[in-house]
């Protein structure tokens, strides 16, 4: 008998000793009661995780541009740009919008890359020289600059797409056709993404 020392050693489970050698006092939890323990214990430390650590933008959302040029960010990333945003031109024809934190990671990077590369220089000019500071107003709207809108062709309907760290606004049409050519090309894709380790 295991009656000289008892002791909790994790949840429900008990070990004694007898003088001589430990051992298991009482039943063990059920093989379900673990289970609902540790999935509640993944799903306490995630949702910490997710809240307090990161954010991540995706989904496909239209909108139309109104005569002033403002956009209706989607209400979901309202907030997280709602500290600071940064749209410039992007790539495909299309405009990328930054969180002010994210931005200044990139702009870092940009600002390492050798400016003795023309190829280099070119892509910093596109991405910093473009850029421009807004915010999201109370009806959860911002501003795109004219240059903005033209580089990227935008007209009434336009589709905000989220790509994880950045949102893309893209013309409708330009889109549409843009994401009917790439569903065309998945395959081919997919086996290029695949040897690049994806």
């Amino acid at each position: 008998m295991w009656t000289k020392w008892t002791k909790r050693v994790a949840g429900d489970i008990k070990v004694g000793y007898n003088g001589s050698t430990w051992g298991r006092v009482g039943n063990p939890p059920s093989l379900k009661l673990r289970r609902t323990r540790m999935i509640n214990a993944v799903l306490v430390y995630l949702s910490t995780y997710t809240t307090s650590k990161s954010f991540m933008f995706i989904g496909e959302y239209s909108h139309n541009l109104d005569q002033k040029g403002r956009l209706a960010v989607p209400k979901k990333f309202r907030t997280d740009l709602s500290k600071g945003a940064v749209v410039t031109r992007g790539l495909d024809n299309c405009l990328f919008l930054y969180t002010k934190t994210e931005w200044e990671k990139l702009a870092e990077k940009l600002a390492t890359l050798p400016f003795s590369q023309a190829n280099t220089r070119a892509f910093a000019r596109l991405m910093l020289a473009g850029a421009m500071d807004v915010k999201v107003d109370k009806q959860g709207r911002v501003i795109l600059p004219d240059y903005l809108r033209n580089f990227a062709d935008l007209k009434k309907g336009v589709v905000v797409a989220g790509l994880y760290n950045r949102l893309e606004i893209w013309d409708q049409k330009k889109w549409e056709d843009y994401k009917k050519k790439t569903e065309n090309e998945s395959n081919q894709i997919a086996e290029q993404m695949f040897e690049l380790g994806v």
